[in-house]
């Protein structure tokens, strides 16, 4: 995904930023510990098609 697009790209819940984990298959709020799909190379901004991080995933493990 393009740099400059993941710059203007924001948590749809509560407007943070977000980081793409190592893989680059998903994007992380940190705040509210959701990881939005990257699918094709687009990301999927939708609250239902996020994953809720588990307590074991440390999200500033995601850069």
């Amino acid at each position: 995904m393009q740099t400059r697009l993941l710059d203007l790209l924001v948590c749809p819940l509560c407007k943070g930023p977000l980081h793409p984990n190592a893989e680059h298959t998903e994007l992380v709020c940190r705040g509210d510990r959701l990881a939005f799909p990257v699918r094709d190379g687009v990301p999927v901004m939708l609250e239902a098609e996020a994953r809720v991080l588990k307590d074991t995933e440390n999200p500033s493990d995601h850069a």
